[in-house]
């Protein structure tokens, strides 16, 4: 998502909304495999590659976007205040996280969002400042982080105070959870790619452009409004979903049960 305002290119904006697509895609499957009535696969197999692949996209935007906002900070003579500007940007992003579990504990009690991706990327925006200026040390780093969280994701442990890292107590779940291990380590792998691809802020290699296409531009708006889509598509895809069905109360109130029961991005 686009939460670091660099200088706009194409061809981010361009797969930021492509990405934007699959989100809305993928939770419209969801939700209509719960509420809709229909039988869908959606934790495992293609489905489930295709939700993982969409949340890493929009994640190794944040590290590609990142160095951007750098690179604006170093050409204004302004980089001696990007760290405060990245820490006001991080701490907006996690304000609104905690509405989001707020939101959510209110709403639905146990299953409630306590570090989806606004915590994360509210955190990881901070995080991610002492890694700006290295290049492939990020990528071998990245790599580290991901392969840890993929070794923490058979592990339960008794205490839920580490729940951000990726140390999950037993028997969690929630709607939406983006730990710092493995996640953390595709930002890092985005800021490897923004320096090596978008040094000082400027397209490294050539690119045809198409910004003047219908889809184009149409993916581009969607990748420039990424997180206004982010926080208002679930209700109205929820909605939607019980607009084509009814259910009498008994059973929608299963369907509730089973729905909050899963993560999902």
């Amino acid at each position: 998502m686009d939460f670091s305002k660099p200088s706009r290119f194409w061809e981010l904006d361009f797969i930021r909304g492509l990405a934007v697509v699959m989100m809305v895609l993928y939770h419209f499957l969801y939700d209509l495999n719960y509420f809709g009535g229909y039988t869908l696969n959606v934790h495992s197999g293609l489905w489930l590659y295709f939700a993982e692949a969409t949340a890493a996209i929009f994640i190794v935007l944040v590290g590609v976007s990142l160095t951007l906002s750098a690179s604006r900070s170093q050409m204004r003579g302004a980089s001696e205040k990007l760290y405060l500007r990245f820490f006001k940007r991080g701490l907006r992003l996690f304000s609104l996280g905690l509405v989001v579990t707020l939101a959510t504990y209110l709403l639905i009690g146990r299953g409630s969002i306590l570090f989806g991706v606004l915590h994360f990327i509210g955190v990881s925006i901070v995080l991610a400042y002492p890694f700006l200026r290295l290049r492939t040390f990020n990528l071998f780093a990245g790599s580290i982080f991901i392969l840890i969280g993929i070794y923490l994701q058979g592990l339960t442990f008794n205490f839920p105070w580490l729940l951000w890292l990726g140390l999950v107590p037993y028997n969690f779940y929630t709607l939406d959870y983006f730990p710092i291990f493995p996640w953390f380590g595709l930002v890092l792998i985005g800021i490897f790619l923004g320096n090596r691809f978008y040094q000082d802020g400027k397209r490294g290699f050539r690119l045809p452009d198409l910004s003047g296409s219908f889809i184009v531009d149409l993916l581009g708006t969607l990748g420039r409004n990424s997180l206004v889509i982010y926080l208002v598509h679930q209700p109205v895809i929820v909605a939607t979903c019980f607009s084509l069905v009814s259910y009498p109360p008994c059973i929608q109130a299963e369907l509730r049960s089973n729905f909050l029961r899963k993560t999902y991005i």
